[in-house]
């Protein structure tokens, strides 16, 4: 029978040890995924976190909304179609003309969708509060605006109108750091930060510098108090070395399948590294034994400390339980 291997430390100091350096024999362990429809409730999604985490009982819980919640106050609407990483299509974009950017107003987070998402905090919080770190997450200025214009067209006003993006790109990010306070005054333990944008084939390093870092470092400075901030780093062919830099206790990137390797990242970076698990060829395509085998070689290459088993990115919804549950298991030696 399947069943889940106990650790004998609560999620909370396993993680602390971690972020200390100290050797693991049985480092942590997160994976984390989207909820599609019930996404669309705050009570719904909050259950739904729960009865993942109560299943598989990780070292985090990594609250994923749909990418949306953060855009639907400014009139932004999406709709699932049935994919398999439980991630909803966007109907319509709100920034048809480079004139638009000026205009959006910064939203105050108690109301709309923002407090909405604010509620599954509050309905999570006393659930998992202090065993378990609740991380909320925050995707980047760049990456919101680019669901808010749609990726070619704010590719186009980028470098036609880069002047009225900046202005768009600020109200984006007093508006995300106005969320990110309120989220703090319910206790988060730290946020998600996905960028995008950091990769070779959207942006030069010059444009990365200028329409994602100095935003992005505004963000992360309303965190910096926090103790758990996890930089997600989307996509291959990534500016690895800049975004290294950013200010966060944990940097995770698809490892598996772009540059550089946790072998090759562990010789310049010296934060807390996540992933090693392939999603799809293992986690979805795979079987628990090679799960096994590629968390094993992860945690050699990661070197014993500073490391935390997990993906690149969501977990397919696809994933079979036993799949998932031999990924858990995998951290606790036999």
């Amino acid at each position: 029978m399947t069943s889940l291997k106990r650790f004998d430390q609560s999620h909370r100091t396993r993680l602390e040890d971690c972020l200390s350096g100290k050797p693991m024999t049985a480092p942590p362990v997160a994976l984390w995924r989207h909820f599609p429809v019930d996404d669309q409730s705050p009570d719904r999604l909050a259950a739904a976190i729960m009865n993942y985490q109560s299943t598989f009982d990780f070292d985090l819980v990594k609250v994923t909304p749909a990418s949306s919640f953060c855009l639907r106050d400014w009139g932004v609407r999406d709709i699932w179609q049935g994919d398999s990483e439980g991630t909803r299509a966007y109907t319509n974009h709100v920034i048809l003309e480079p004139q638009d950017w000026p205009n959006l107003p910064v939203l105050n987070p108690l109301d709309g969708f923002l407090s909405a998402q604010l509620q599954v905090l509050r309905l999570l919080k006393p659930h998992f509060y202090p065993h378990t770190p609740i991380l909320q997450t925050i995707f980047n200025p760049m990456a919101q605006a680019k669901n808010l214009a749609g990726q070619e067209n704010l590719l186009k006003m980028m470098r036609s109108y880069p002047e009225l993006l900046r202005e768009g790109l600020k109200i984006i990010t007093r508006t995300t750091v106005q969320f990110i306070l309120a989220c703090k005054e319910i206790g988060i333990d730290g946020i998600f930060f996905a960028v995008q944008h950091a990769q070779s084939s959207l942006l030069s390093e010059k444009e990365f510098e200028t329409f994602c870092q100095p935003y992005d470092l505004e963000v992360l400075a309303a965190v910096k108090d926090l103790w758990l901030n996890m930089v997600h780093i989307h996509g291959e062919g990534i500016y690895f070395d800049k975004a290294s830099q950013y200010t966060a206790q944990v940097l995770n990137w698809h490892d598996r399948h772009t540059s550089p390797d946790i072998q090759t990242a562990r010789k310049t970076y010296n934060g807390v590294i996540c992933g090693g698990l392939s999603r799809l060829e293992s986690l979805v395509l795979g079987d628990p034994d090679q799960i096994r085998l590629e968390a094993q070689r992860a945690i050699q290459d990661a070197g014993g400390s500073k490391f935390i088993l997990g993906t690149g990115c969501v977990v397919p919804i696809t994933a079979p339980f036993g799949n998932i549950v031999a990924a858990r298991n995998s951290v606790i030696p036999s």
